[in-house]
């Protein structure tokens, strides 16, 4: 009887820590399996989940998120932000057959939403490169296609009214938009063109044309000016003739008026005193006939003469009739 109770006592004693490992070996399988399955979804991307390859939902929502363990499915994370792919530069022609050297850019994204991103996945094989690559032939086509439509003075041109690179740009927008999202799930943000030069032969001919533009524009100017000036010339003639013509009508108005007034003068004058009168006009005659190259020989008892002479009329009478008093 020892023995027995000693051996069941054993058995007891050591069966709690034969059950533990295997405990813990489920728990840690059932962590393994929770990892497998779990899975983030960070800001500014999409994670698409595949099973067996084939895609079948889309995560969007940034956190965590549930998959069943490889291989049934598989997460592949694509890339929402926002890039930036540049032509290069591009040798294209104008509407007027003048060669041109542009570069452009394209600002582009994977839009948010399912169906563009399994689009994007299938066509790119999730490679941002690639649809880069893509990117640039679509935009040397479309800088090719768009020139075309436009003349170089449309696209290089002193006069800020005359250029059409909004247009021009906007144009490029339309085209690409399309195109890049119904082929490769790429919405495209923004499209602007970087550079634009001129060969030396088309920069010979643009500086011709600027140069004989600027002279046609002078010869106009010029022209305008000098019809203007005429017509300022003609208005200043005109006014200067009726000016003159009413001044000659004032002033002998004036002077027809001074004739009477000196005539009412002189006529009072002669009135008042003859002798006198006589003298004044005498004086008035001296006055007119002689100045400082004057040379005259007179004699001096003849009038006018004759009163620097004997003086005016009656001077010496007064004073005689003075003594008498």
């Amino acid at each position: 009887m020892t023995p027995h109770n000693h051996e069941h006592h054993d058995e007891r004693g050591n069966g709690p820590p034969r059950r533990w490992p295997r405990l813990a070996g489920v728990l840690a399988l059932v962590l393994t399996l929770l990892s497998c399955c779990m899975l983030q979804v960070r800001s500014g991307e999409a994670v698409v989940i595949t099973r067996f390859g084939d895609p079948v939902r889309v995560l969007l929502q940034p956190g965590l998120a549930w998959r069943l363990p490889q291989p049934f499915e598989s997460a592949l994370p694509v890339d929402l932000r926002l890039r930036a792919t540049s032509s290069g530069l591009q040798d294209v022609g104008t509407r007027d057959g003048l060669r041109v050297i542009m570069q452009a850019y394209v600002a582009w994204q994977v839009p948010a939403d399912a169906v563009h991103i399994t689009r994007f996945l299938r066509a790119m094989r999730n490679q941002p490169d690639e649809a880069a690559r893509q990117i640039r032939t679509f935009i040397g086509s479309a800088l090719e296609t768009g020139s075309s439509g436009f003349a170089l003075t449309s696209l290089v041109n002193t006069d800020p009214g005359q250029l059409r690179l909004a247009e021009f740009e906007r144009q490029l927008r339309r085209q690409l938009s399309q195109q890049l999202l119904d082929s490769y799930g790429v919405r495209v943000v923004d499209v602007g063109l970087e550079r634009l030069t001129l060969p030396a032969v088309t920069l010979d001919a643009t500086v011709a044309r600027m140069r004989a533009e600027r002279d046609t524009l002078a010869a106009e100017r010029t022209a305008a000016g000098n019809e203007q000036a005429a017509a300022i010339r003609a208005d200043a003639a005109r006014d200067a003739r009726v000016l003159r013509a009413n001044a000659s009508v004032e002033a002998a108005r004036i002077e027809a008026q001074s004739q009477v007034e000196a005539a009412r003068v002189y006529g009072a004058a002669y009135q008042s005193d003859p002798a006198l009168y006589r003298t004044l006009r005498s004086l008035d005659t001296l006055d007119h006939i002689v100045n400082a190259n004057t040379r005259l020989i007179l004699r001096t008892d003849a009038a006018p003469f004759r009163a620097l002479v004997e003086g005016p009329p009656g001077l010496e009478a007064k004073p005689a009739k003075a003594g008498k008093q």
